[in-house]
This record gives C-alpha cells, sequence and structure tokens, in this order.
C-alpha cells in the first residue's frame, strides 16, 4: 500500500508540470478564438508595365547597332574585307572539292586501259576525268613514246602549273587578314585623337567628352580582329586541303610512273 502510495505521488511530481502547460495552453487558445482577428488586406495585383521591361535583341540587331556606334565611316571597309575574303575563301573552298579525285580509282582504270587498249585509251580515260591528278597523268601520257625521263620531267613540271592554280587566291585572303586589323587599328588612332581633340577643346577631362571617340576605338579594333579571325580560319583549311592534294599529286604520280615502266617492260 505505501508502495502504491508512493508510485502516485511520484507521477504526480512528474507529469504536474506538463498538465500546467497543457492548461495554460488550452486557456491561451480560447482567448485567441474569444478575440476577433483582424482580416489582412488582400494583396493587390502586381502591374507589369510593358514599356519597362526591355525586350531581348536578337544576333543581328546587335551587330547592327555596333556597327552604327563604331562609325560606318571606319566599320564599312571592315565589312568590306569581311565580305570579300570570304566570298575568295568560298570559291576556293568548292573548286579545290571538286579537284579532289579518288586516285587508286583512277590509277586501276588507267592500269585497265594500258593492259587493254594502249597508251590511246589511257589518255582517253584520264581526258575525261577532272582534277589536276589526271591532267598531269594526260601530259605524263602524252610523252610516253619519248621515254620514261621524259614522263618523269612532265610531270614534274606540269605539276608546278597545277599547284599554282589550287593556290590561286589565297593570296587575297591574305591580304584581307592583313588588312582587316590594320583598319580597324586605325579607327581606334583616328577615334583616339578625336577624343583627344575634344579634351582640348573643352580644357578639361571629362568622361563624357572621351566616351564616345574610346568606343569607337574600340569597337573598329573589336570588328578588324574578328574579321582576321575568322578569314584565317579559312586560309589554314584551304592550306591544308592543297597540301592533301599535292601529296596526292606526288604519290599518283610516282605510282604512275611504275605503271608505265611495268607496261613498258611487258611489252604490251
Amino acid at each position: 500500500m505505501r508502495k502504491l502510495i508512493a508510485l502516485f505521488m511520484l507521477a504526480g511530481i512528474l507529469f504536474a508540470p506538463a498538465i500546467a502547460n497543457a492548461q495554460e495552453a488550452a486557456a491561451d487558445s480560447a482567448a485567441q478564438e474569444s478575440t476577433p482577428v483582424a482580416e489582412e488586406p488582400a494583396a493587390s495585383p502586381t502591374i507589369v508595365d510593358d514599356e519597362i521591361v526591355a525586350e531581348e535583341q536578337s544576333f543581328h540587331q546587335v551587330v547592327k547597332e555596333k556597327f552604327i556606334e563604331g562609325d560606318p565611316l571606319y566599320m564599312t571597309p571592315v565589312l568590306i574585307c569581311l565580305i570579300l575574303g570570304l566570298a575568295v575563301a568560298l570559291e576556293r573552298i568548292i573548286t579545290l572539292n571538286l579537284s579532289t579525285t579518288n586516285t587508286k580509282k583512277l590509277l586501276a582504270k588507267v592500269e585497265d586501259a594500258l593492259t587493254s587498249g594502249g597508251v590511246e585509251a589511257a589518255k582517253d580515260v584520264t581526258k575525261s576525268t577532272k582534277g589536276p591528278v589526271a591532267s598531269i597523268f594526260t601530259q605524263g601520257l602524252m610523252r610516253y613514246s619519248e621515254g620514261i625521263e621524259m614522263v618523269e620531267k612532265s610531270i614534274i613540271a606540269y605539276g608546278s602549273v597545277e599547284m599554282g592554280r589550287l593556290e590561286k587566291g589565297l593570296v587575297w585572303i591574305s591580304l584581307f587578314i592583313s588588312l582587316a586589323p590594320m583598319l580597324g587599328f586605325m579607327g581606334t588612332v583616328i577615334g583616339m585623337i578625336g577624343a583627344f581633340d575634344s579634351i582640348e577643346a573643352a580644357g578639361d577631362i571629362s568622361p563624357s567628352l572621351v566616351a564616345g571617340g574610346i568606343k569607337i576605338a574600340l569597337l573598329t579594333t573589336v570588328a578588324g580582329l574578328i574579321v582576321a579571325i575568322i578569314l584565317q580560319l579559312f586560309y589554314n583549311y584551304l592550306v591544308s586541303k592543297i597540301d592533301s592534294l599535292v601529296n596526292d599529286m606526288e604519290d599518283a604520280s610516282i605510282s604512275l610512273v611504275d605503271v608505265l615502266v611495268k607496261h613498258k617492260l611487258t611489252g604490251k
């Protein structure tokens, strides 16, 4: 009995604070329910002004705006360099791609023609094929009656001619690559001169006086460098394409001489 009473007393001591807190919370909630709650005012809808929100400009609009800000007097020559350089580069790319020949297939046709119809049949095959490799083959076959040494000399000489034709136009692209940054730098110098003239006329240095000249200077410089970078990429591609064609021409020429020597030794 004493143990039971002691357990009840201990439980009362432990749970008395929790019960008191629960009673206080209940009283507070009852007081809040009895007190009227003021309604919060509804949030007013946000009005967005379409004129304030700036529309995103397209790439073409940005380029046009920068072109005008850079002064068309200095930006136009740079643009002309880009247009002419791209025109020459695209013409060279098309020409060089059309000049590419499957040398292995052509050599096989020439060898079959030599075996079946002789040199004249081989000439017909090379004349009907486009490209510098076929032109070199034609020149070599035309000198076949004069001996293998003359064939080699003819191939070497005409190979130089074909190489010059392949490199046609590269000098103009190189010119525009050098000229575009120069024109940009000229605009830079002229813009800086205008800025210093404004400072001298006003007798004071202020950002508003020099901002226009410096902006023209920076925009023309950037335009010239961008044009030079674009044309340099095309130039390097064309040089690598020409090197590939020249290597094919040299390998095919050696193979043609071997085929002609073999044909002469067999006497067919």
